[in-house]
């Protein structure tokens, strides 16, 4: 883990509102998702940006556009029983992968509300920009 991700995660945690009020994230949506490796089962935990999808989040896996999926994909299809910390909460999730129509709907709401995902997107071509539910259990 980076130093940067680690002062992230403190930071989170150490916020009663569950949010970054300074640095280069600062008023971002973001959560922290604990995941088994899904190589090694080490248990880890990443900070990520994310939407707000009627209550449920779903995060992107835009890693600002790289041509390959961030290593915590990976982790999520091999083992999709996550710990969800958000606004100061904490709960159970199930991580499920959005794919075809359902996907394309929700993208056009992702979008709407992250337009940088957009050009992220471009730049990932061709790979498409994971979307990713976390629903509790």
């Amino acid at each position: 883990m980076t130093d940067f991700n680690q002062q992230v995660i403190d930071a989170l945690r150490d916020s009663p509102a569950g949010m970054l009020t300074d640095g280069p994230l600062a008023g971002q949506q973001l959560l922290l998702i604990t995941h088994k490796g899904a190589k090694t089962g080490t248990i880890r935990t990443t900070p990520l940006g994310y939407y707000d999808d009627a209550g449920t989040p779903v995060v992107f896996a835009s890693s600002m556009g790289a041509a390959t999926h961030p290593q915590w994909v990976f982790n999520l299809r091999a083992n999709p029983e996550v710990a969800v910390e958000v606004n100061g909460q904490t709960y159970a999730a199930t991580a499920r992968e959005v794919e075809g129509a359902e996907r394309e709907a929700l993208w056009a709401r992702v979008i709407e509300d992250k337009p940088f995902l957009v050009e992220h997107q471009k730049r990932a071509e061709p790979r498409q920009i994971p979307l990713i539910r976390l629903e509790t259990t």
